[in-house]
């Protein structure tokens, strides 16, 4: 297998943010929004308001939002905390639908309004689709497509698409032409133009069945939402293996994947393709500087030419089961108790690093001397080396 390294590079590595896993996060300007997600330890049978966490891409710092109280009007309008649902922005509006907490899945519609930092209840008319988690949502022409996922009363995985329109809030579910994504869980689905690319995730060898026997399909697919036809592009180049619980972004008209999961083999994954839709190629890629541990069920968003990735949740091992926060695994390595580490780190990947930026990175990993330096460059070290430690804001203005 080929690589390209180019001059992309690993930037930022910041402990102390939300420790979540299977969350779902959305840009909104320049402020990330994370929503729910699952933590070792916390009770998710008991519901809950749902937490959300706004990263500040400037200066690299959370903040949580206050919780509802219990008599709080608004207590109705906020989604009970959960994993493995989705969140889209439209505007300045980011509406999460889906996911599931220990009890059960959801199919209610929420919106949360990044002007005025609240929850609501949108109507919806039409064909609601089923409970589930573990499906995908993107944003094409003003509609919310929906993909996939497992079904909660009716226990088996999808391979159907639905659309929310967001104009008139109007569920359809869309009948499509040409064979479909086999069904399946915990997938990517990406916008390009009129396009929605699937890849990944977890499938049955029984089809819509959860029977253990789990496939990984390595193909990538795309629904062509103006003739509602399915497409199997034939692709060339470094294929990446078949994988669940992976990031996918869209940077200068490519369509990205990192990281992952195959269950078949074990084996979690921290690499980087590039996916040309011209040309229906990939491309395994080499960015410089040290990249995140290998991982799953993380968040990849992108602000300008920047990637942050956050959360998700890697294996560990060792003698010492006190030792991790994290869910016991059923294999193990020379005789050491495989675990599942939850994160709190963010990292940054830079796609176009200035001159300043390389410096300011030769300064910190070699321990050079800084009070020789401009309070201003003195300022973004602290903001590229120090820990996070979140704050609650008082308003939407930090």
């Amino acid at each position: 297998m080929s690589s390209v390294r180019s001059s992309m590079y690993w930037t930022v590595h910041l402990e102390g943010g939300p420790r979540r896993v299977n969350h779902a996060a959305v840009v909104v300007g320049d402020k990330i929004y994370s929503f729910g997600g699952y933590c070792t330890g916390e009770n998710y049978r008991k519901r809950r308001p749902m937490d959300v966490h706004v990263l500040n891409t400037s200066n690299f710092r959370w903040s949580a939002l206050p919780l509802p109280k219990q008599n709080d009007p608004q207590v109705n309008c906020v989604p009970y905390q959960r994993y493995g649902h989705t969140a889209v922005a439209y505007g300045d509006k980011i509406f999460v639908w889906g996911g599931r907490n220990d009890e059960a899945a959801c199919n209610v519609l929420f919106c949360f309004d990044t002007n005025i930092l609240q929850w609501s209840c949108p109507s919806v008319s039409g064909m609601i689709p089923g409970a589930r988690d573990g499906h995908s949502a993107c944003i094409i022409n003003h509609c919310m497509f929906v993909f996939g996922g497992f079904e909660e009363e009716i226990d088996r995985f999808s391979q159907d698409v639905h659309a929310l329109d967001l104009r008139t809030m109007r569920w359809t579910y869309i009948i499509t032409q040409g064979e479909p994504p086999s069904y399946r869980d915990f997938h990517s689905a990406t916008a390009l133009g009129d396009r929605m690319y699937i890849f990944g995730g977890r499938g049955d060898l029984n089809g819509p069945f959860h029977s253990q026997e789990e496939i990984y399909c390595s193909d990538i697919m795309y629904l062509d939402t103006k003739t509602c036809r399915w497409h199997r592009p034939v692709t060339a180049g470094d294929v990446p293996i078949g994988r669940r619980s992976h990031s996918a972004f869209v940077y200068n008209g490519h369509l990205f994947i990192f990281g992952g999961y195959n269950g078949l083999y074990d084996e979690h994954y921290n690499d980087l393709y590039r996916f040309s839709a011209a040309n229906n190629e990939w491309h395994l890629l080499k960015p410089q500087g040290k990249p995140p541990s290998k991982r799953r069920r993380q968040s990849c968003l992108v602000v300008g030419d920047k990637v942050f990735l956050f959360g998700g949740t890697s294996p560990c091992y060792s003698p010492n089961p006190i030792a991790f926060l994290g869910n016991i695994e059923e294999n193990a390595v020379d005789g050491l108790e495989a675990k599942l580490m939850d994160h709190n780190d963010l990292h940054i990947l830079d796609f176009a690093p200035s001159l300043r930026t390389l410096c300011l990175l030769v300064v910190i990993q070699n321990h050079m001397e800084e009070t020789w330096l401009p309070e201003d460059i003195k300022w973004e070290i602290r903001a590229m080396t120090t820990n996070n430690s979140i704050s609650r804001p008082l308003n939407n203005t930090g």
